[in-house]
């Protein structure tokens, strides 16, 4: 079901002695979808606290329960823990396609490939959130939460992205919270120009 790598092991157990939390285990659950993928919610709990249909994993000095919601998404999964120059902490591999509907799959290759490395370049990120009814709900990070460009952007660049791969889909819905935007592109009273036009 999930594995665990022998850095992660060796790190979740000096984590465990240096808290001096005996009779706890790491519950992993997936919390959403983000810009790169799934996201995760790694945490310690108390054994006895362990939630009646939660799936247990001994990984060998300690028990790891798995949320039964993100059970089916995690097989095949990896947790590594890794030390690097850009990297450092625990990382998920995770060979599950995080949408199972080829409609989203399709909108959200489109993110990936086309609309993601435009809008990078004034340091935001597009995230699909859920796709109903044909409709995409999407979600602007980074520069883009906020940005005065943020409007056009979406209609004149993502909405027709989108829609000219994935011509099913009848309308894109931008979910945003742009008054929590911290370090907008453009400020709206400045105006500028969309990364994507």
């Amino acid at each position: 079901m999930l594995t665990i790598t022998d850095s992660a092991k060796q790190k979740i157990l000096a984590l465990l002695e240096a808290d001096e939390q005996k009779g706890f285990a790491l519950r992993v659950a997936i919390k959403g979808r983000g810009p790169g993928g799934f996201e995760y919610d790694l945490g310690f709990v108390k054994e006895e606290d362990k939630p009646a249909d939660d799936t247990m994993v001994d990984a060998g000095g300690f028990k790891v329960f798995i949320d039964p919601q993100s059970a089916p998404n995690l097989k095949g999964a990896t947790v590594d823990f890794v030390t690097g120059l850009f990297e450092s902490g625990f990382k998920i591999e995770n060979p599950t396609s995080i949408w199972s509907d080829p409609k989203a799959a399709a909108v959200q290759r489109v993110i990936e490939t086309q609309i993601n490395p435009g809008v990078a370049a004034h340091g935001g990120h597009v995230t699909l959130l859920d796709l109903k009814d044909d409709i995409a709900y999407i979600a602007l990070g980074g520069g883009c939460q906020g940005c005065g460009m943020a409007d056009v952007t979406l209609k004149q660049g993502i909405e027709v992205m989108i829609k000219k791969a994935v011509p099913e889909i009848r309308q894109i819905i931008d979910t945003t919270d742009h008054a929590g935007g911290t370090n907008p592109f453009y400020q709206s009273s400045k105006g500028g120009r969309s990364p994507l036009l």
